[in-house]
């Protein structure tokens, strides 16, 4: 597998599409990955919402679905696209708003040391082979640069807010990801 680059936390070869909703990490620390799922329209893919959500700039009038996002202010480092296009809206070294009120390992406010991975996608939909091979691509340079993420702390957003949030969702195959990481790093 080719090897990624990250240069003061920017993936060298992920199109930069930069947030205003990000701040510094209290701590600096990094230490997990969080995959997450998001589409906009709920279902819809391909379209140009998500860059305009994380951007605070949602047309709010584009769909009737989107009215309940009116100023919220969230963001990712990472969005992977169905077709494995790699979007980057946060440097890793600052804290991206996108685990909201989460806890791992007894640990709350999991922004403060997570870097958020956003998969194209629903629930159900299940995800593209592009897509598990750009996430792994990503996760070995994440791992290389942040030694403290190891598969231990790879999660989805279900495992660090469970009862509020459902994603990566059922379709996400923990499997055949955790063991492509693996079967990189020898």
């Amino acid at each position: 597998m080719a090897t990624e680059v990250l240069v003061n936390g920017w993936l060298d070869r992920a199109r930069k599409c930069v947030s205003p909703h990000f701040n510094q990490r209290p701590e600096g620390e990094v230490s997990l990955l969080v995959i997450h799922n998001i589409s906009l329209p709920a279902g819809c893919f391909g379209l140009p919402h998500i860059d305009g959500l994380f951007q605070g700039c949602l047309d709010i009038d584009a769909d009737e679905s989107f009215a309940e996002l009116a100023g919220l202010q969230v963001s990712a480092h990472f969005l992977i696209r169905r077709d494995g296009e790699v979007v980057q809206y946060v440097s890793c070294d600052d804290r991206a708003w996108h685990a909201g009120v989460s806890t791992f390992n007894g640990r709350s406010g999991c922004n403060d040391f997570a870097i958020g991975i956003e998969m194209e996608g629903t629930d159900t939909s299940g995800y593209t082979d592009e897509q598990y091979q750009q996430l792994t691509l990503l996760t070995l340079a994440l791992m290389a640069q942040y030694p403290m993420i190891t598969l231990a702390n790879i999660v989805g957003h279900c495992d660090i807010a469970p009862g509020r949030k459902t994603d990566p969702g059922v379709s996400f195959d923990w499997l055949r990801y955790q063991a492509a990481v693996s079967a990189a790093r020898g």
